[in-house]
């Protein structure tokens, strides 16, 4: 069973596969290679590539524990690495989110698919701010994670062959609701669906339908891509 709060899982469900996508875009931009970072400047570099990034918060392994930078002393919600970020806060009080509000956040409990609970924590703050993607970026006895906030990192774009790996992956991260995890990403990404009790049918871009199918419980189960080949031009005599 989940320590996280329904409020957090419902969120985190609505942008893993937003984030997820967003993160494999990252991994092509940005070498992970030795890095260096100044967090006052809101810098980090990676094989030649400086990146501008802000402190989301870190994760100690020992205590198993999640520490928001804005609860952090050797930060505080006044460093310029921790103010873009505290948006998240807001989004936490607004959305009665205790994930988000809590300044130390206990995650001894969690034993699920990702490395630990920090991971999701990071995830589903990334999903709210949007930009980039995140970084784990280790320390001796945790990691720090920090948003990626830079223009010159693309954007995912709309790309209907992984989705059933990016869903499948996402919904066991966060599986409170698949359905939510599909809609999110085709709302990212504009294409227009429509859902019934058993399945989601998407209008393709360029032509063409899809159906993603759901079992009694709610879980994903299939994806079928039926595309409109491209009309093909009439030839034209001289």
């Amino acid at each position: 069973m989940s320590g996280f709060s329904p409020a957090f899982e419902r969120l985190g469900a609505a942008r893993a596969a937003v984030v997820l996508q967003q993160q494999e875009t990252l991994a092509e931009f940005l070498p992970r290679e030795d890095w260096s970072a100044d967090l006052t400047a809101r810098t980090y570099t990676s094989g030649g590539v400086t990146v501008r990034v802000s402190l989301l918060g870190s994760y100690a392994a020992r205590e198993r524990t999640w520490l928001w930078g804005w609860a952090n002393p050797q930060f505080g919600d006044a460093h310029p690495a921790v103010t873009p970020t505290l948006v998240i806060r807001a989004v936490g009080e607004r959305l009665a989110i205790p994930e988000f509000t809590t300044p130390e956040v206990d995650l001894s409990w969690y034993e699920g698919p990702a490395g630990h609970g920090g991971e999701l924590i990071a995830m589903a703050a990334g999903g709210v701010l949007g930009g980039a993607g995140y970084i784990g970026a280790g320390y001796d006895g945790g990691s720090a994670y920090l948003h990626v906030d830079d223009p010159q990192v693309p954007h995912a774009q709309w790309d209907p062959v992984p989705l059933p790996r990016l869903l499948a992956n996402a919904a066991s991260l966060f599986p409170h609701e698949p359905r939510l995890t599909l809609a999110g990403l085709l709302s990212h990404h504009r294409v227009a669906y429509r859902q019934t009790a058993e399945q989601t049918e998407v209008t393709l871009p360029g032509g063409g339908t899809a159906h993603a199918a759901f079992d009694g419980l709610g879980r994903f189960v299939d994806w079928k891509a039926e595309l409109t080949p491209a009309a093909v031009p009439s030839a034209v005599g001289p």
